[in-house]
């Protein structure tokens, strides 16, 4: 039984849920738009932040129910106590207790409530003081990919590629440090003056960043990346578009070649989600560890060890980087080495395993096209500390990743695959590339602004085809076939 359950058992209340009202209209300034410029259709709409949320449970409440609540919540604040962050009291003790102090809480403000406001009531006030306040009903909904804080002004989501704003909102920055104080602790993290910024998780894998004043100027800012509770197979990505199935068994047979494969894309392209659809292709039987700096893969093989760095202490010291634990895990009899991203000197020593024995590892890296992943990887083997010649480096990375699948998300929202690039080797002092797979741009886009094309091979055979065969791999003899409203590129 859940707290609002509880809660209702206490009052002699029904749990049941309202029905949805209206979505309230948003009133913002109008559009700009040049008199001789002809532009896409807006695939948001007109404006309108849209989605199941916008219904009656994101409608502010009245002035006086708004006080009613933050005089409760204060109330069991005090009630409670320590007890809210006491590691040795089980959840279900707690919420009870909180349940029973609630009711009474409610009992003595003597209000006069209506069914459906006492129930918002004790929703909210058993977020705000348990929960993540009203992040909780924006963490809730399935269709929401990211949830952006900005202090205490309106809380911006992201849903299906487009931002708009909701009418959530923290009362005030106690409670939203509050919230961000919960979700770090949980974590063992800790975020103050001294440590303004923090990388954490929530229980369900999704990935909070959190900055406080001094350096968020606007007050406390919180961003949080959701991932889906059940994680995406190559499947799902085909339907979305993402990929298509001839890049689809191509990555597949890649995978299990033991390939070197770098996933290049932008923030909030889906790096991530497609690191983990290429893992799902590793065998069994391998021995996998995964390195990241937040825990946030969701390998579903049984012989998984996952990695995690740790930041500094208060008093300076501890810390564990991702290139310390990249350099124990060779130490540990690894088949695959996965890490999450690569974004300083342990590139360095990710190209060094792979180019000692450690084949098949795969990781993510921010870069824009193929050619700019090559380039990101020279510059942050440089802040590695060594002093390489610039040709030294380029021969690493050319002989250690074998594959750059390059993810972008376009301006319809929509995340698609738009280079899958063979690292053929040195020519002179430069990296040669070969793409395999381009994405369509010229199919052109629909009347609400989403792209037609799709991701299409340019007619080349990679080279590395002939491993595939030495392997006993087999692939379609059609997947490099060009198709016939395409030329070769």
């Amino acid at each position: 039984m859940n707290l609002t359950e509880r809660l209702a058992a206490v009052r002699g209340a029904s749990p049941s849920h309202a029905a949805p009202q209206p979505p309230v209209e948003s009133t913002g300034p109008a559009q700009y738009t040049h008199p001789g410029l002809m532009l896409p259709p807006n695939p948001q709409g007109p404006g309108q932040p849209g989605g199941s949320l916008e219904a009656d449970p994101s409608r502010p409440l009245t002035d006086g129910l708004a006080g009613l609540k933050q005089r409760a919540s204060e109330a069991l604040f005090e009630r409670l106590g320590a007890r809210l962050s006491d590691p040795n009291m089980a959840e279900e003790e707690l919420n009870k207790l909180a349940a029973e102090e609630l009711a009474s809480i409610i009992q003595d403000e003597q209000a006069a409530l209506s069914q459906e406001e006492r129930r918002r009531l004790i929703k909210e006030v058993s977020d705000d003081v348990l929960g993540y306040g009203p992040l909780q009903r924006l963490l809730d909904d399935p269709t929401i990919t990211e949830i952006m804080v900005n202090g205490t002004d309106p809380i911006y989501i992201e849903r299906q590629g487009q931002i708009s704003q909701t009418h959530f909102r923290f009362s005030n920055e106690a409670t939203l440090r509050r919230v961000i104080d919960r979700i770090v602790s949980k974590v063992g993290r800790r975020i103050d003056e001294s440590s303004p910024l923090v990388d954490a998780r929530l229980p369900d894998g999704s990935r909070v960043n959190v900055i406080i004043p001094p350096l968020a100027v606007n007050g406390p800012t919180v961003t949080i990346r959701k991932f889906s509770h059940v994680p995406l197979t190559v499947q799902d990505l085909i339907d979305f578009g993402t990929l298509s199935t001839e890049m689809a068994e191509l990555l597949h047979a890649c995978v299990w070649a033991r390939m070197n494969i770098i996933v290049s894309g932008g923030t909030g392209t889906g790096k991530t989600t497609l690191l983990n659809v290429l893992s799902s292709f590793i065998p069994p039987g391998d021995r996998i560890i995964t390195i990241e700096d937040s825990v946030e893969l969701q390998l579903q093989q049984e012989h998984v060890i996952r990695l995690e760095s740790r930041p500094p202490n208060i008093e300076g010291k501890g810390e564990i980087a991702i290139r310390d634990l990249l350099r124990n895990s060779l130490r540990m009899r690894p088949d695959r080495i996965v890490v999450g991203e690569v974004r300083g000197g342990e590139s360095l020593d990710m190209l060094q395993a792979m180019n000692t024995g450690h084949d098949g590892s795969i990781s993510t890296v921010h870069a824009n096209s193929p050619r700019d992943c090559i380039a990101r990887l020279e510059t942050l083997v440089m802040m590695a500390g060594m002093e390489l010649p610039l040709r030294a480096i380029r021969e690493q990375v050319s002989s250690a990743v074998d594959l750059i699948v390059q993810i972008t998300r376009l301006r319809d929202g929509t995340r698609r695959v738009t280079h899958v690039t063979e690292v053929q080797g040195m020519e002179g002092d430069m990296v040669t590339l070969q793409d395999a797979f381009l994405f369509d741009y010229s199919a052109g886009v629909d009347a609400n602004g989403r792209f037609l094309g799709r991701p299409v091979a340019t007619g080349v055979r990679p080279r590395f085809v002939e491993r595939f065969e030495e392997l006993g791999i087999k692939i379609s003899p059609s997947i490099f076939d060009v198709p016939t409203s395409r030329s070769p590129r």
